[in-house]
């Protein structure tokens, strides 16, 4: 007997030392201190009384519904009770007291939305955490065990104000509104619903004629809006709180209303009409780019493509636009289709994954480039935000325990864009590692300075999208495949040659200044004015250029790439003889394992790149 409660003791306390990141940074310790009453009772709402009920230490509070309150998500603590409009305002501030705050919040956004680009075999596109939390055609099964997580992905996100999730790559497969899948996704979406996170689905917009049930996809054919709308009534039926569609048309090879010589406006408008009886809404992409503006800067096809359509959208209709004009790199411009489309609700789509960053093999802390992007886009321009997600089946969700960070950053600013990235990074250390101001102040200053790191050590001053083809991580600043569009191969962007490197975008070039609004525009067209930072996005300039410092732009390149490689050592170094008396072994080996690669990869990026302009100037 005594042999059998010394095994149970050894199992239980190797248990509860191993530390694999899977609880995230909801590491609250049960306390069943307080009392918390409600006279109203609901699933989201006892979900409210029970995370404070086991986890909060002040003291006893009543939850109560307030029908005086703004008519959002928001909460008001006073002290003793704890007040919103709505059941989901009851939740997210129940985890609000748990994270310290005692205030009065609202969300900047109605739709603060994951995207998950997750495809039915269980494969991620982009994704670098294992396979798909919601899908596997041949393996998963539904058992408590898959429940289980998805209510754990589901508390989390709840935990943020995350209030919805699409469950489906945007390169959607047809049989995703079969019958079958259908039915998957209910199952989702009753367990998803207390936590009051609606569901979303992308759908290829040739799906009626993928499935043969139609003979084309026009979207004026009358058949076709005929399908569409059957469609919605079963959705709907199944799910009467389902959300809409998210929709990539035209681009990438992807099926579109352009197939049939239609607009935008007529594919988004078909798919509005079926979701209207029902509250659906339709967020159709910005990204496109290809064989309808051949010739055309890459950045500028959005704006030439979406610009003369502004004002023709149903009403539930938003526009999906990418952050910056390109593709999700470590820096780039906001996208100028925030200046140029007024009529039409926007929303802005962000990428957590890091698919351009390193990886889930880098530190990179992804709220300063986010910050940077909401310095130009107002949040009271914006309907909604959208977070291209990064989490997969391995146990700490996003492969680097510090790739977590970038979706608490994104949930928290969803819900209040005019958090400073420090606020953030200083929560969900303290959250999820230990509050000792020994390690949250220096791991503070790291993650501060880890995105300007990266983008030293990638493609410091403007340079972009000059990674290895298809997998993108590493460098390819030679890279040219003629079979290839031009505008997929890094020699298209940084045009250098023995005299001058950069894209010229000013009004010499391609005028993709000219897009912005007035000030924003006349600033990045002077090569005085423009940035430094985005000097070679919109200039083609000499080597032997003056930079503000004194030093040439070959000098200057130089010294970026090198202080990026410095930083990066730095952060590794303070990692691996600092830290280690703060963390649990298993995290601190993990991450230690992934900034000596990390070191290793900035490294190549340096050495690669230099080595190839130095041949070329």
């Amino acid at each position: 007997m005594k042999k059998n409660l010394l095994s149970l003791f050894i199992i239980f306390s190797l248990h509860s030392a191993a530390e694999d990141g899977h609880q995230l940074w909801l590491r609250y310790q049960p306390v069943n201190k307080v009392k918390v009453s409600c006279n109203k009772q609901s699933p989201t709402i006892d979900m409210a009384r029970q995370e404070l009920e086991t986890y909060y230490t002040g003291s006893d509070i009543t939850l109560r519904l307030d029908a005086s309150m703004p008519d959002d998500d928001g909460y008001r603590f006073d002290g003793r009770t704890l007040s919103a409009r709505r059941e989901a305002g009851l939740l997210y501030g129940a985890f609000a007291l748990l994270r310290g705050e005692k205030m009065e919040s609202h969300p900047a956004f109605n739709l603060r939305l994951l995207n998950h680009w997750d495809n039915l075999d269980g494969s991620i596109e982009r994704g670098y955490a294992g396979e798909s939390i919601f899908w596997n055609e041949k393996n998963r099964k539904w058992d408590t065990a898959h429940e289980e997580l998805i209510k754990e992905y589901a508390r989390a996100n709840a935990s943020l104000g995350i209030n919805g999730t699409v469950l489906n790559n945007v390169n959607a497969s047809p049989k995703m509104l079969t019958k079958d899948y259908l039915e998957e996704v209910k199952k989702i979406a009753d367990i998803l619903r207390p936590y009051h996170i609606t569901v979303f689905l992308s759908i290829n917009f040739a799906t009626p004629m993928a499935l043969k049930e139609t003979k084309t996809a026009d979207p004026l054919d009358k058949s076709v809006a005929r399908w569409w709308k059957k469609k919605a009534k079963e959705i709907y039926k199944l799910i009467p709180d389902f959300g809409g569609f998210l929709v990539k048309a035209n681009s990438e090879g992807q099926p579109g209303p352009g197939d049939y010589h239609r607009s935008h406006a007529d594919g988004a408008n078909m798919l509005a009409d079926a979701l209207k009886p029902y509250g659906g809404i339709v967020m159709w992409r910005c990204f496109v780019y290809g064989a309808n503006h051949k010739g055309e800067d890459r950045v500028k096809q959005a704006v030439s493509e979406f610009k003369p359509l502004d004002g023709q959208f149903r009403d539930n209709v938003i526009l999906q636009t990418k952050n910056g004009p390109l593709d999700f790199q470590p820096r780039e411009p906001y996208s100028a289709v925030f200046d140029q489309i007024k009529k039409t609700p926007n929303m802005v789509e962000l990428q957590i994954t890091q698919e351009y960053l390193g990886q889930s093999r880098h530190l990179v802390y992804l709220a300063p480039m986010w910050k940077e992007f909401f310095s130009f886009v107002k949040p009271t321009q914006l309907k909604g935000i959208a977070g291209v997600a990064n989490i997969g089946l391995d146990r700490n969700w996003c492969g680097h325990h510090f790739s977590q960070a970038n979706w608490y950053a994104f949930g928290r600013l969803a819900w209040n864009p005019y958090l400073s990235s420090e606020q953030i990074a200083r929560e969900w250390l303290k959250q999820t590692f230990t509050t000792d101001e020994g390690f949250v102040g220096p791991m503070t200053q790291v993650m501060e300075e880890s995105r300007e790191a990266c983008v030293n050590y990638m493609m410091p001053l403007g340079l972009h999208h000059i990674f290895k083809f298809d997998h993108h991580y590493g460098p390819e600043p030679d890279g040219f495949i003629a079979s290839y569009p031009l505008e997929w191969c890094p020699v298209y962007y940084h045009k250098a040659n023995k005299d001058s490197i950069g894209f010229d975008r000013s009004s010499t070039g391609t005028n993709a200044s000219g897009q912005y609004r007035e000030e924003i525009a006349r600033t990045y067209n002077d090569i005085k004015t423009c940035p430094e930072n985005l000097l070679l996005w919109f200039h083609r300039v000499p080597w032997t250029y003056r930079m503000k410092d004194g030093s040439t732009l070959w000098e200057s390149l130089q010294y970026h790439y090198n202080l990026g490689v410095i930083t990066v050592e730095g952060h590794y170094n303070l990692w691996h003889t600092k830290m280690r008396h703060y963390v649990d072994e298993q995290r601190w080996q993990e991450v230690d394992e992934r900034l000596k690669d990390q070191l290793q990869n900035a490294c190549e990026w340096r050495d690669v790149c230099l080595k190839y302009f130095e041949q070329l100037h």
